[in-house]
């Protein structure tokens, strides 16, 4: 099987340490400024708001504007990937589908800052644990990016894993399996909108990565009913 993995609220936890990293970065680009706790948390508040899900809608490409393409917030990104954590031991986790013959894709979408999701990857130290690391949103829309992985490595069976299933919608085909990762922090905004999920066909939901080896089993045993 094909099992592909987005990053933030997937893998790792890189939301728990979004105020800590930008009051880091303050410290470090805007020394004189006051109240950096106060800034950090107002910073943080609107990163999250990006974070809100639009269903169904990601379609296009898209270019940040100029001012989150900033040194700033460069440092910004630096500094969560330093306080990043893995979630559920991933790595090892993703050792485990290798050793079971799995091909193994990083597929998530850019940062603000050119080249920043590899960084990321590579701090936290699991970018050499995939197959393949595909990136979409400024170069590829996601379709574009589903189909650079349909045409490296065929039609097998695709897993689909992210914590934000708003992604899942209109995209994908008959062999792919959608997984949401329930991850408290985006999944509140499922939850104000679940009724969308119904869009999702062949969904699963799983509350710990482990879970995933229980999907694949099921998903081996429905599709060989087929």
């Amino acid at each position: 099987m094909i099992i592909a993995f987005d990053f933030d609220g997937t893998l790792a936890d890189t939301y728990s340490c979004i105020e800590e990293a930008f009051k880091r970065a303050l410290e470090k680009r805007y020394r004189w400024l006051p109240f950096k706790g106060f800034w950090a948390k107002v910073l943080a508040r609107i990163e999250m708001y990006f974070e809100r899900p639009i269903f169904g809608s990601h379609k296009k490409k898209s270019k940040p504007p100029f001012f989150l393409r900033t040194k700033f917030m460069e440092t910004w990104f630096e500094e969560r990937a330093k306080l990043t954590r893995p979630l559920d031991d991933s790595p090892e986790l993703l050792r485990r589908l290798k050793e079971e013959g799995h091909i193994v894709i990083s597929f998530s979408a850019e940062d603000f800052i050119d080249g920043m999701k590899v960084k990321r990857l590579k701090t936290l130290g699991i970018y050499d644990l995939f197959d393949d690391v595909i990136v979409f949103g400024r170069d590829l829309t996601i379709d574009e990016a589903f189909k650079l992985i349909r045409k490296k490595y065929g039609d097998e069976i695709f897993i689909w894993v992210d914590d934000k299933p708003w992604r899942f919608i209109g995209h994908g085909d008959t062999n792919t399996e959608y997984v949401w990762y329930y991850f408290p922090p985006t999944a509140k905004f499922v939850e104000k909108d679940r009724a969308k999920l119904v869009l999702i066909h062949h969904l699963h939901v799983i509350r710990d990565l482990w879970s995933l080896f229980d999907v694949i089993e099921r998903v081996k045993q429905e599709r060989s009913l087929k």
